[in-house]
């Protein structure tokens, strides 16, 4: 379904009736894989603790597996991530968003409304510059969408499923995307 075929004021309707299915961001995920530990990891980590701000610290992630051919040991940390939740990550969205020019490919976004997106250099990010001695690294995005009502699936004390009539769609992703942060979708 194209931008031009969207029912943008039928959702709105639906969803000034019913606010528990107004469309939320839960978290965006940010994922940058070196393939290296050492300093090109600790640059990284300088670089995105910048883009995400203080009091977020990314974690590192480790190899799975032993390469021998491309020199990574097992437990060895070869990249690092970093989540994003609440007012922050609409801030956040913004500037992701405005580095890829507003422009979303519309395949990537899947059956449950979350979608993703690659960006190549981080100096294309609104506060971002570039420094010579971190150098220019790119990053994996994912940003996952929900509905109010979510935690019921991730909380620690009476655990339940989402019922499929409270699943997100790619529609209603689409129409928040649109209304929100004038995407267009290629």
């Amino acid at each position: 379904m194209s931008v031009t075929e969207l029912p943008i004021k039928d959702y709105n309707e639906k969803w000034d009736v019913q606010p528990m299915l107004r469309p939320l961001i839960g978290a965006i995920k940010i994922n940058v894989s070196l393939g290296m530990a050492g300093q090109p990891l600790e640059r990284a980590k300088t670089i995105i603790s910048t883009l995400v701000g203080e009091g977020q610290e990314p974690t590192e992630t480790l190899a799975k597996n032993t390469w021998r051919s491309w020199g990574i040991r097992k437990h060895q940390p070869v990249g690092i991530t970093v989540t994003v939740r609440g007012q922050r990550a609409y801030e956040l969205l913004m500037r992701l968003l405005h580095a890829k020019e507003y422009k979303i490919k519309e395949r990537s976004i899947d059956r449950s409304g979350n979608f993703g997106f690659g960006i190549k250099e981080h100096i294309d990010i609104p506060g971002m510059g570039y420094d010579p001695n971190l150098g220019i690294i790119g990053m994996d995005v994912i940003i996952q969408m929900e509905r109010a009502g979510y935690r019921v699936k991730r909380r620690s004390y009476k655990k339940n499923k989402i019922a499929k009539s409270h699943f997100l769609t790619q529609v209603e992703t689409k129409i928040f995307l649109k209304e929100n942060y004038d995407v267009e979708f290629i």
